[in-house]
């Protein structure tokens, strides 16, 4: 075992007697030490529940012959970092989880991991951490939050709060009316209701088969996930004993797989820069250009919010992610011989799986569109690619031309829309705002859902290098690259030109030609970085572009 190294001979007398001074004893020592990597804190609701996942993550382990041992990683909840200058700070804490866990499990010697996230950064960088260790490793999340019905018999969401706030500044609903949604929009602990970032990634945790069947959609208040951790616990034994790890479950197969539930859950934007981060420390070939041969070829099952009025918790009541794994597998676009935490392959997991409710999870012959969820958009505006919740959009959307609206922040685009500047038929342009720009890659829920708390959904755009919550619906085109801090041709678009979006046909475009763009690279000066110390200025200077993932790179 990986702990032989603190625990076996007398040389290691100098660590058995740090570990006993922890309280730990002999015949504890003698078993497989656990990590339990827990994301426990009180500020995130999505976290605020999970030392109670925790605790029963380690009587798992402990009825299974165990000796579990927490430690913490830090977790940022986007929502509250939403729309300031804290949201720079959420998409470089993946890589500060990844490599403090790497530090924690090197320096330790752990047998296996247990890993319990939930929010939305928390998971893709402890699935980087698991890829990059390559131990024995489960995923356990906190659960989603439940959404609950009003006296208009609508269901509440925290994108429904957003979406309050833009009709309250378009004199469309009066004060009380904003208050009341704020506060019945989250009305339990767990990650935000939607399939958003954070559920997205449960999901797909729960799709490539690191995390056991329900991981992505038990609600978090109940019961049933209490017993999921649990059996999380339980099953890390038996997978330290075979010595199957992190990397022989994530693999190029089972990544195909989750790109396919992916498309047919309609799932967040974040997904793809995610994966592709994901498949960089495993190692596995990343090609945006797979995205599209994927969704075309997948149908869209799904119309969870912010696609639809469904929430998780419908999901869930439907069958969860393996009735939509079950209904893919009727049309043979999984690989179901891919090895799952459960010990067994995902064709042995489908075994009598049934959807439950067809209202919520279409038939694959008769889905709500026969392409998937996400898009990836090529053009002269984003030659390195760009992406788009075509679920999301809506109809008359998918195809637009509009004159462009620039601004080179956040905070100048959403005073524009709340001050009525923006009109039918503009394309909002929100540049310097891409992992090195931003620096950070904020997230655009604020303008997005001004936009649609206005009306506006049907007849204006929004592009950026920046990115978009899971929350976002409407034409938002995010993470155009290359992006303008590093000379990318949305560095150049002027208020007036003409930007076509074709999502049917993966295409985005700045309607000047080729001389005119490069009479504007020559005479155009960038931006220059704000003062930046700290974090932020470290990560801005490695980081790499979002097409690849936004990862740490030396390349």
């Amino acid at each position: 075992m990986k702990s032989d190294n603190i625990k076996l001979g007398s040389e290691k007398a100098p660590m058995r007697s740090l570990l006993k001074s922890s309280g730990l004893t002999d015949n504890q020592l003698r078993k497989p030490l656990i990590g339990i990597v827990n994301s426990f804190n009180e500020i995130v609701p999505g976290h605020i529940h999970l030392n109670t996942i925790a605790r029963a993550a380690k009587d798992g382990v402990l009825a299974a012959g165990g000796t579990p041992l927490e430690f913490n990683t830090i977790g940022v909840c986007d929502g509250i970092a939403m729309g300031h200058e804290g949201m720079k700070y959420s998409l470089c804490t993946r890589e500060i989880i990844a490599d403090s866990i790497e530090c924690m499990v090197k320096a330790h010697c752990f047998d296996g991991l247990v890993f319990i996230p939930n929010c939305d950064k928390i998971v893709p960088g402890m699935l980087m951490a698991a890829v990059r260790l390559n131990l024995p490793s489960v995923f356990v999340s906190g659960g989603p939050m439940l959404s609950i019905m009003d006296e208009n018999g609508h269901y509440l969401d925290y994108n429904s709060v957003y979406e309050a706030v833009g009709a309250y500044k378009a004199g469309k609903i009066p004060l009380c009316e904003l208050t009341r949604i704020e506060n019945s929009g989250c009305p339990s602990c767990g990650s935000c209701s939607g399939m958003f970032t954070a559920n997205s990634m449960n999901c797909l945790s729960e799709a490539v088969g690191i995390a056991l069947p329900g991981n992505g959609s038990i609600p978090a208040v109940y019961s049933e996930r209490v017993r999921l951790a649990k059996t999380a616990g339980e099953r890390i034994i038996d997978l330290v004993q075979k010595n199957i790890c992190a990397k022989d479950i994530i693999t190029e197969r089972s990544i195909r797989n989750a790109l396919s539930v992916d498309m047919a859950l309609g799932c967040s934007t974040n997904t793809v820069l995610h994966l592709a981060a994901i498949c960089y420390e495993a190692g596995i070939p990343f090609n945006l250009k797979t995205i599209n041969e994927i969704s075309e070829k997948t149908p869209n099952l799904c119309k969870l919010a912010p696609a639809g009025g469904h929430h998780l918790q419908d999901l869930y009541r439907a069958g969860g992610v393996l009735a939509v794994m079950s209904e893919l597998h009727k049309k043979e676009l999984l690989d179901t011989e891919v090895l799952t935490v459960t010990g067994e392959t995902l064709a042995q997991n489908l075994q009598g799986v049934k959807v439950k409710d067809y209202n919520v999870i279409k038939p694959v012959d008769a889905p709500y569109s026969p392409t998937g969820g996400l898009a990836i958009l090529f053009g002269n505006l984003a030659p390195n690619g760009s992406v788009v919740k075509r679920s999301a959009v809506r109809k008359e959307m998918l195809t637009f031309t509009g004159k462009a609206r620039v601004f080179d922040s956040e905070e100048s685009a959403i005073a524009a829309i709340y001050g009525g500047e923006i009109q039918k038929g503009d394309v909002v342009v929100i540049r310097y705002e891409g992992p090195k720009g931003g620096p950070g890659m904020r997230e655009m829920l604020s303008p997005t859902s001004a936009i649609a708390g206005m009306g506006l959904d049907s007849d204006v755009a929004l592009i950026t290098d920046g990115r978009f919550s899971g929350a976002t619906r409407g034409a938002a085109v995010g993470h155009i690259s290359p992006e303008a801090r590093e000379g990318g041709p949305i560095a150049y678009v002027k208020d007036g030109d003409q930007i076509t979006l074709d999502i049917p046909h993966y295409a985005i475009s700045l309607d000047i030609g080729e001389e005119e763009l490069a009479k504007r690279k020559a005479e155009t000066s960038l931006k220059p970085l704000p003062q930046l110390k700290g974090y932020l200025k470290r990560y801005s200077a490695i980081v790499s572009s979002a097409d690849k993932g936004a990862v740490f790179s030396a390349d």
